[in-house]
């Protein structure tokens, strides 16, 4: 339909013989106000989701005020003159070097400190040298030799950045030797004042690194360490919620007692420890960069930290498949569930029990002296469930009893193979808890960490308490 020359609204006739009206957007004054005061709204809640976010975590906000901190000191060897003189221009490099070190842990901060200024010093020395040997050459001969040194310097160190253990470690080092190398060795100064430079730039960039160092290790400090620490104890306890979860949802219709939100958290928290490994490899990296701090000692094995993550992983993958498995539209007739319900429920309530006391235990840097019970009575709950399936063999049931059958037989085949599939996995997941036990022992050891006493009677030895509320 038109209105002079303008089209206000069209009708269009779909497939299914009904009608739908298409209504043109326009692009006047009417669509800027309403785009103006929707940017309006966003600013607006900007302030609110920024101090929330701090209110959650306020160590966010002090480490913005630890990084200004670092640049105000390091800007006064602009505004006092005796620094300035002492550092000349190069004051400016003091700066950059804050802003660009300066990380939110400890350990990340020590690792691009010392990564930058060795990579800075072997660079410039090494364009200090190639420059004066070139000068020596002549003046057609001198450009071929910088020429030659920077592409096969660059091409060493950016290949080397494809080495595991150079890319984990330092690959910040080796970006930096790159960019150092190739400014000195085409700037163009002669030896003599490439020295004098170099010397003050690598003068102002310790200033700005020990500046950073001091600041982040003083002043309310933010170890790597210890995030990896308890962050794989956190993740223990929400694997131990995801296992209670996931078996009673099966089993206990749960879901009546708890809000959907509530009870959706505790179930999928182990999927936190599935995509867990690039975390814990980078924080484990930096923590190897930071000095003894607290309980953690100057040489503390962080390396089986990796080991004990990957174990947690192993096991969160089994659960993901039970979790699979108990979604399934096909629902077990309620004999079956009776057969093995009962030991299934206490087989995957003594697993959970068994990661919550050593998540209890690392928390408080201890060895337990009860989880070798705990996983005892894990291991004879395991061999009752065993026992159960053998005895009654819901297979056999179903064919050798075809009347008893709550359906047709194709049905109930695929019933009984769920069973049976869910039951083997609570098998296979108490035997990766025990793996998890075992790779928890070895670090207690390695990390010469005392025995806790076991004061609280056998059934409570696990911490009761729900660690994804404090989460």
């Amino acid at each position: 339909m038109k209105m002079g020359n303008e089209v206000e609204w069209r009708i269009k006739a779909t497939g299914d013989g009904s009608l739908e009206i298409l209504v043109p957007e326009r692009f006047g004054v009417e669509r800027i106000q309403h785009w103006i005061l929707g940017l309006g709204l966003k600013l607006l809640k900007f302030p609110k989701k920024a101090w929330k976010l701090g209110v959650n975590d306020p160590r966010k906000f002090i480490h913005a005020i630890k990084v200004a901190i670092a640049l105000t000191l390091v800007s006064l060897f602009y505004y006092v003159k005796p620094l300035y003189e002492g550092v000349g221009g190069n004051a400016m490099w003091a700066v950059m070097t804050v802003v660009v070190l300066f990380q939110y842990t400890a350990g990340e901060t020590i690792s691009r400190t010392i990564n930058r200024i060795c990579a800075t010093s072997i660079a410039g020395l090494l364009a200090i040298v190639v420059q004066w040997v070139a000068s020596r050459a002549g003046d057609h001969v001198e450009p071929i030799i910088v020429g030659v040194s920077l592409f096969m310097l660059a091409s060493a160190a950016t290949f080397s950045r494809f080495i595991p253990i150079i890319k984990a470690r330092f690959d910040y080092g080796a970006m930096i030797f790159i960019l150092t190398y190739s400014l000195i060795s085409i700037s163009g100064y002669r030896a003599d004042e490439l020295l004098d430079m170099g010397l003050q730039r690598i003068f102002t960039i310790v200033i700005g690194a020990s500046l950073c160092i001091i600041t982040s290790i003083t002043i309310c400090p933010v170890w790597a360490g210890q995030e990896l620490h308890f962050s794989i104890i956190a993740k223990m306890d929400k694997l131990a919620n995801s296992l209670d979860g996931c078996v009673a949802q099966y089993f206990i219709d749960q879901t009546s007692y708890v809000s959907d939100e509530e009870y959706d958290k505790k179930l999928l928290g182990y999927k936190c420890v599935l995509s867990s490994k690039e975390a814990e490899d980078s924080m484990a990296n930096f923590a190897r960069w930071e000095p003894a701090h607290g309980q953690f000692r100057f040489r503390h094995p962080w390396k089986q930290y990796l080991k004990v993550g990957a174990s947690m992983r192993s096991c969160a993958t089994c659960i993901d498949a039970l979790l699979g498995c108990v979604n399934l539209e096909n629902k077990d007739p309620s004999d079956m569930k009776e057969q093995i319900g009962d030991v299934s429920l206490r087989l995957s309530a003594n697993c959970a029990g068994v990661i919550r006391e050593i998540a209890k235990t690392s928390r408080n840097m201890t060895r337990s002296s009860c989880v070798d019970i705990l996983v005892e009575e894990m291991n004879n709950t395991a061999q009752e469930l065993q026992e159960v399936l053998k005895s009654n063999n819901p297979i056999n049931n179903a064919a050798n009893n075809p009347t008893k059958a709550h359906g047709p037989p194709q049905l109930v085949l695929m019933e009984t193979f769920q069973l049976l599939t869910l039951a083997s996995l609570i098998l296979e997941i108490s035997a990766r808890v025990e793996d998890i036990v075992k790779d928890v022992e070895q670090l207690a050891e390695l990390a010469h960490l005392l025995p806790a006493t076991c004061v609280k009677p056998l059934n409570q030895c696990q911490d009761l308490e729900d660690p994804c509320s404090q989460n």
